[in-house]
């Protein structure tokens, strides 16, 4: 594996893990009060063109990472939803 790969892999995997602590932190307190829906949404938009360039083009570390942050980031809309305190 060449370095280009090493560091795409390497930004792929930190991208599918940056919003773990963060939905992992609102499930556990139950409370989503201080994230904006504004930024979510923005992130949510952002996610699914990076995921549709990723089909679009066939390349497979751009499309797994998306997909990743997309669920996470689409956990955080429903728990912004749903936890009202």
């Amino acid at each position: 594996m060449d370095l280009i790969n090493i560091v795409g892999t390497l930004g792929g995997i930190v991208s599918s893990v940056t919003f773990l602590p963060q939905v992992i932190k609102i499930w556990q307190t139950k409370s989503a009060k201080d994230l904006s829906m504004g930024t979510l949404l923005f992130l949510v938009l952002n996610v699914s063109l990076w995921l549709l360039y990723g089909v679009l083009t066939k390349l497979y570390p751009i499309i797994i990472t998306n997909s990743i942050v997309l669920s996470m980031v689409l956990c955080m809309v429903f728990f912004k939803l749903t936890f009202k305190k």
